[in-house]
């Protein structure tokens, strides 16, 4: 999995979180990158402390920050940003619509960091670029398989091609539960250990049934039959049935399936003719609801199994 990373441009050219940024000045660092989402207000820095100055961050100036550099000596100010601009800073976000002092303007122009401002107040704006790095940034990976929301559990269908995936999941949704992404599943890493699943945006909705070829899961079922994402809960893995393979048959030892460092619960599920493969996918969901409220149907069976054994000490034998 590579280092996931985002570009100054990338910021200005948002449309969906309302961050409307434009640029003031040092547009040749439009192609600084981006690693995390923190991001820090530069007060201290300003002074010409730059002890604990992190210069990969967001860089975000409000009104306290320009009225202290357009309130102290004209000489003092320069100096200061001068050394502030004088680190690789990623970029600088001037908030409230305010109108940044020429030495900024010049500094930044000369360093190459982009100085972008933006109406919005400062509180308002950190929300909305938090959750915008945040989403953007994410860890993500993709797996070939089907995502289903099962009773409001997120079951993620996986098994080599042809074994059935896909018809599982239509006999789902005509059974009234929700489609997220046939084929090809992209997955998120939502922190601190959430896994979120949605479907590529060219195959949204579709599904490949064979012999019937690709259809429209919207269309013919309606809205309430697709969901755009869903968080993942359990895995669940169609395997063909053999003979010579021995399989759980009590469910007290839990398998984990690991997706982006994430433990997710496993179940192996053989398949053959005859098996309504359907009925169990809805019952392992209905199971992992009932484990979500304390409730372990195979080891509550086990533990009653062992308390009725009839165990005594050598010698104790009846007469």
């Amino acid at each position: 999995m590579s280092t996931i990373s985002l570009s100054i441009e990338d910021l200005l050219k948002d449309d969906e979180y309302g961050l409307e940024l434009r640029l003031i000045s040092g547009e040749q660092g439009l192609c600084h990158r981006l690693y995390s989402s923190r991001i820090q207000k530069p007060g201290l820095a300003l002074t010409g402390y730059t002890e604990h100055l992190h210069p990969d961050r967001l860089q975000v100036l409000g009104n306290t920050e320009i009225s202290y550099m357009l309130q102290i000596p004209e000489q003092h100010a320069q100096d200061n940003v001068a050394k502030l601009c004088s680190f690789p800073i990623s970029c600088f976000i001037v908030t409230k619509g305010l109108e940044p002092p020429e030495m900024l303007r010049r500094e930044t122009e000369k360093a190459g960091i982009p100085l972008l401002v933006t109406p919005r107040q400062s509180s308002t704006f950190i929300s909305l670029i938090t959750k915008f790095l945040e989403e953007r940034l994410l860890p993500t990976t993709h797996v070939h398989g089907v995502l289903v929301d099962v009773l409001g559990v997120g079951v993620l269908l996986l098994g080599k091609s042809g074994i059935g995936k896909s018809e599982c999941a239509l006999d789902l949704v005509i059974r009234g539960h929700r489609l997220v992404a046939d084929d090809v599943v992209f997955i998120k890493k939502k922190m601190p250990a959430a896994l979120v699943g949605q479907a590529a945006e060219a195959i949204q909705h579709h599904m490949e049934i064979r012999g019937l070829g690709i259809i429209n899961i919207k269309d013919l079922f309606g809205v309430s039959s697709i969901r755009e994402k869903k968080i993942i809960d359990m895995v669940l893995e169609l395997v063909e049935w053999n003979p010579a393979q021995e399989y759980d048959r009590l469910g007290i030892d839990e398998q984990v399936h690991a997706i982006l460092g994430i433990g997710l619960p496993h179940l192996v599920i053989p398949v053959r003719p005859g098996r309504n493969l359907t009925s169990i996918i809805e019952v392992a969901a209905r199971n992992y609801l009932l484990k979500g409220m304390g409730y372990h149907s195979a080891k509550e069976f086990h533990e009653k199994l062992l308390s009725r054994l009839d165990v005594r000490p050598i010698g104790d034998e009846v007469e």
